[in-house]
């Protein structure tokens, strides 16, 4: 990606996001934890108490106008969508909870429908749990085996492992398009190039990526893609599935209930056509509302202003925080997304985020919903610092400063 270019004055953008013109502690909020989910701008906001206000209706199924607009503004959406991630046909856009939900209705619809004991799964060691749980209930359930990528010290998957990994019983590739704690951007497209060479569908785990960069899930190639809205800018409880049309086609429903049939007897369902067979009952309509408006905002930027802004910052704060004695990040393979992770000697990544909090500086402290990544570096959690748009160099001189006193309180 081209970062060379000249930026927009990113900090007319904090403005929009309401909650950082508040205070946390007395202090000016420093928000680091983009990562975890991201803040909403006013336009986000806006647009979903507009939509309560003046077109709520329930959708589809009703004839009247209010209806018909509420339908017409979900379905844009699909529109939206579908074109932030140049996806080839809106029907391959199916609307969910989030990122989880939407690999469980992989696991359960493509897999589960049609996988065998012994069957194989391959994922990496730094998946989110999201992307390892729904795959083990698999194995509970009929015994598929979980293949797992080793991670190398710097915190890249290994593709040479990764190709040994495959056998003639390989059903799914299912991989993190961003770590969540490295910030390590996968490539991708190699490894859904490799996998369909031996006939093996993929999964990506975008929920870190789709924030951050350029998506396109046709360059890729990948035959799933999934992220959740609240990571971009929008509301919680809603998120997107891509798939490929011809497979969504031929999985069954995920669940059932309303909107997401044809015909209903005692005697026989038929099913709605692909997407809405797989979005029963009411959805979260002003959810996908937010969600399309939070993806206009981000267009409005570009996506590539957003990556270069995000790395600028990476090249300002890494080099800050290397040069505290003691601090070392975990994470240093390139290309990353917004992420730094890290642990200091001696201090618990809990205490750090404690005295962080005092200072007014929202850090997430954990194992981030990626054990096997910490038993794997062998650290009980990190500090986890993320960047969003509004994030600026005052907040990285924020949280340098309070980490040396973190440094200075536990010395």
């Amino acid at each position: 990606m081209n970062t060379k270019t000249r930026l927009p004055d990113f900090s007319r953008y904090r403005i929009d996001f309401p909650l950082l013109q508040e205070t946390n502690r007395g202090k000016p909020v420093i928000y680091l934890d983009s990562a975890a989910s991201a803040q909403k701008p006013r336009q986000v906001i806006d647009a979903m108490a507009d939509f309560y206000v003046r077109d709520y209706a329930n959708i589809h199924r009703g004839i009247y106008e209010l209806s018909e607009r509420a339908t017409r503004m979900y379905e844009e959406t699909r529109e939206t969508v579908r074109r932030y991630i140049h996806a080839a046909h809106k029907e391959e856009i199916v609307f969910v909870r989030g990122t989880t939900e939407g690999i469980n209705l992989v696991a359960q619809s493509f897999g589960r429908s049609q996988w065998q004991q012994g069957d194989e799964v391959i994922l990496s060691t730094m998946e989110h749990h999201s992307n390892i749980v729904p795959w083990y209930l698999l194995k509970e359930q009929i015994g598929v085996v979980l293949k797992v990528i080793p991670v190398t010290d710097s915190g890249a998957v290994d593709l040479e492992e990764y190709k040994k990994l495959f056998s003639p019983r390989t059903k799914m590739v299912a991989i993190t398009h961003a770590s969540n704690v490295l910030g390590t951007i996968n490539p991708v497209k190699e490894i859904t190039a490799f996998a369909h060479s031996m006939n093996v569908p993929v999964l990506v785990d975008g929920a870190q990526a789709a924030p951050h960069m350029p998506v396109d899930v046709q360059e890729i190639d990948c035959d799933f893609y999934v992220f959740s809205g609240h990571k971009i800018y929008g509301p919680t409880g809603i998120g997107v599935l891509y798939g490929k049309k011809a497979l969504l086609d031929a999985m069954p429903p995920y669940q059932g209930g309303g909107d997401m049939i044809e015909t209903v007897a005692f005697s026989k369902v038929t099913f709605a056509k692909t997407p809405q067979k797989f979005e029963a009952g009411t959805p979260d309509i002003a959810g996908v509302i937010g969600l399309g408006a939070a993806i206009r905002y981000m267009q409005a930027i570009g996506m590539e202003n957003i990556y270069a802004h995000e790395q600028s910052l990476l090249h300002y704060a890494e080099p800050k925080l290397l040069a505290v004695p003691g601090l070392r990040l975990i994470g240093t393979a390139t290309p990353k997304v917004g992420v730094i992770s890290f642990v200091m000697d001696s201090i618990h990544p809990h205490d750090i985020g404690t005295v962080l909090d005092h200072e007014g500086v929202a850090v997430r402290a954990g194992h981030h919903c990626a054990m096997p990544l910490m038993e794997r570096f062998n650290v009980p959690a990190t500090v986890r610092a993320s960047f969003g748009i509004y994030t600026n160099e005052n907040d990285v001189d924020a949280l340098f400063e309070a980490i040396l006193l973190a440094k200075r309180l536990f010395a």
